[in-house]
């Protein structure tokens, strides 16, 4: 006889903002002698979890987001490493669906591997996923997103991902990445934006696909209840306006990884404020690096030469 497959009562109406002072894992003086896990695991609540790489295994420390419905559980990016050895996150994704399971008893469960974008240090882990039974892993790339999603037709679509009684909505939001895509989560009230919007550098290969992208999530966000704006990365220090050096692999001063809808209005006035200036543009929560530029009048600097690539791998000069 099959196990119970009834419905899991999600938070329905308005979702509530809950605290989100956590003391995220953030490197140590001395990665040889770190002891942090190899993955933070926060539950935001029973249904929701954040994930951190650790930054002595990948300085990235990308974050990464496990959901669960009442048919299927989503997990949002695979983080910056690929070997299981050193980042095992699959083991902590089965423990975490196994726990989940064992309140929620039901048959047939799956698991959906969903990324924000191709870049490496959020697709590197695809692979212990790739045998894993019942799972999907949709591919990164514009490709594979837009057939997915259904954004080759309609870019400016919003997909509808049903986990069941959950359903997250998704949007194309180019700028960063050719394919990215942002989540909202209507039960936690969660804009997951990748690497478009978090307290870091926010590298921008695309301007105007990165501007319209900035107004459409500022747009959204006016018709949903937005608890927190969640991106994969924190690169900014406590002082406004200065960011940890490239390949840091310590950041005791980190700001919170939340940020807030005014925060995407800030963004829109500093995109403002920018012009069609190339370059590395520092703001107090944030730092605007236009990377689809080339050198500059009177020595202004282009960041591709300079700035690393969100993919894992620093270019230097």
């Amino acid at each position: 006889m099959g196990r119970s497959t009834q419905p899991v009562v999600f938070t329905s109406g308005v979702p509530e903002p809950r605290p989100l002072d956590v003391r995220w894992i953030h490197g140590s003086p001395s990665a040889k002698h770190n002891t942090d896990p190899d993955i933070q695991v926060h539950a935001y609540d029973e249904h929701t979890f954040i994930l951190r790489q650790n930054m002595a295994i990948n300085y990235e420390a990308p974050f990464l987001f496990l959901m669960f419905g009442s048919t299927r559980a989503v997990l949002i990016d695979t983080g910056a490493t690929a070997s299981a050895e050193f980042f095992p996150l699959r083991r902590v994704v089965d423990d975490l669906i196994g726990r989940w399971l064992a309140g929620h008893p039901r048959d047939g469960y799956t698991l959906l591997v969903l990324h924000t974008h191709a870049h490496r240090d959020h697709i590197a882990g695809d692979g212990q996923f790739a045998d894993r039974p019942d799972t999907v892993v949709v591919g990164a790339d514009l490709n594979s997103s837009r057939k997915y999603f259904g954004f080759s037709d309609d870019p400016d679509r919003t997909a509808q991902i049903d986990l069941g009684d959950r359903v997250l909505e998704c949007l194309a939001t180019p700028g960063h990445h050719e394919a990215a895509v942002t989540f909202y989560d209507p039960h936690t009230g969660f804009l997951l934006t990748g690497d478009t919007v978090y307290p870091g550098r926010l590298y921008v290969e695309d301007w105007s696909a990165f501007v319209r992208t900035v107004g459409r999530l500022i747009e959204f966000a006016g018709t949903r209840p937005v608890t927190h704006v969640l991106g994969c990365h924190i690169e900014m220090t406590g002082e406004p306006g200065v960011d940890y050096p490239v390949l840091t692999t310590y950041q005791p001063d980190e700001p919170p990884l939340q940020m807030t809808v005014g925060q995407l209005r800030d963004i829109r006035e500093a995109i403002d404020a920018i012009g069609d200036r190339p370059g590395r543009h520092a703001f107090p929560d944030f730092v605007i690096c236009r990377t689809d530029t080339v050198q500059g009048s009177g020595g202004a600097v282009a960041d591709p030469p300079l700035t690393p690539v969100r993919d894992g791998t620093a270019i230097l000069p």
